[in-house]
This record gives C-alpha cells, structure tokens and sequence, in this order.
C-alpha cells in the first residue's frame, strides 16, 4: 500500500511537526488548570519522533504506526504518553487488518483509537478531555465521506468540527487529569488536549496531498 503509506507518513509528520511548533501555546492553554507541561511533553515526544524519522519501519502502514507508538509512549512525559501512544497503537492495530487504507479505514482508526484512548484513561465523552473533539471530529469525517465529499472538503468539515467542539469545552467541568482537582474554576477554559486535535486536525486537512 505504497500510497497508503506515504499518506499515512504525512498524516503523523504534520502531527509531529504542528505539535512541536504549538508547544507554548499548549502548554499556556494547560497552565490554566493544569500543570502547563502538555505542550513541552508532547513536543519532546514529537521531536524523538522526527529525528529517528528516517529509521522507522515501513513494511506496512500497520507497522510504521506500531512504531510511532512505541516513540509517543517512551518519550511523552506524563500521562500523555500513554494516551497518544495508545492512540496510534489502536489505530495501527486496524491498519494492519485492512485490505486498504481508504477513507472508511481511516474513521475506524480514529474510533479505535479514541475507544483506546477511553479504555486507558477511564474517560468518557464529557469529561473536558481530547475525546470531546476527537469523537465529534471522526462523527464528521465519516459524515462527509459517506456523502462523497472530495476527501480535503472532508477533512476541512471534520477540523472546523474540531475546533467548534474544543471551544464548547469552556462549558464543561474537567472530571480527568490535573484539571479535575481544579472542580469549577476548570469551567470557562477550553481542554488543551481538544483544542490541540482541532489545531492538529486543520494543518493536516490544510496541506492534504493533491488538493
């Protein structure tokens, strides 16, 4: 899946590279009710990732997204790492049992990976987590695909969806994380982990190859 995999290939490494050139804006949306290090840890683990770039396997886009994991778990401090790496283990888990990677296989990645993502946190929709924007994002996605909608047209709808669900988290009174301890002085400030998937999501569907 030579072509599946270069997508895939572009897919983290705007991840990577956004999550990098974010860090102290995520860390100053964290520092408001957490410890203001989501943006450094995430950073780190990004910038881990890009310099063994070159030396990940590309046997298969199941494969490359197994090792991407791997560097997201070891090298994102707290309690991100486990979280993100899960994500991309679930999501390689479903690449790997795909007979190609098309846009029906790719919303069954981003569900497996926010179930994952549930099942190693203990969180649910509404706790003012990433989940609040992953979940509506991957509802949009699948939405638009399913329409026919050209595949960027797709990823635009689903990274406003991001965005808008990021800001509705300012409603919600974080039930997870540092934050909780907060209780209702974390109502009034978006979730750093939503609002960084709506910024991830738009540099992603911004540079789409062959738009």
């Amino acid at each position: 899946m030579p072509d599946s995999l270069e997508k895939v290939e572009y897919v983290v490494r705007t991840i990577a590279e956004t999550a990098c050139s974010n860090e102290d804006y995520f860390c100053q949306l964290d520092s408001v009710v957490g410890d203001g290090d989501f943006g450094y840890s995430l950073a780190r683990g990004c910038e881990r990732l890009l310099e063994q770039w070159d030396e990940l396997d590309r046997t298969s886009a199941a494969s490359f997204l197994q090792k991407v994991a791997m560097i997201i778990t070891s090298r994102v401090g707290g309690t991100s790492g486990p979280i993100w790496g899960t994500g991309f283990m679930r999501a390689s888990m479903v690449a790997r049992k795909a007979e190609t990677l098309d846009g029906a296989a790719a919303v069954a990645m981003l569900r497996a990976a926010a179930e994952g993502i549930m099942a190693r946190g203990g969180a649910s929709l509404g706790e003012k987590t990433l989940l609040d924007a992953l979940a509506p994002m991957t509802d949009t996605l699948e939405a638009k695909l399913n329409e026919g909608a050209p595949v960027g047209e797709a990823l635009d709808a689903a990274a406003a969806t991001a965005r808008e669900a990021a800001e509705a988290t300012k409603s919600m009174q974080a039930m997870r994380g540092r934050a909780a301890y907060t209780g209702e002085r974390s109502i009034g400030s978006v979730d750093a982990g939503a609002t960084a998937i709506g910024v991830l999501a738009t540099a992603v569907a911004g540079n789409w190859p062959g738009r």
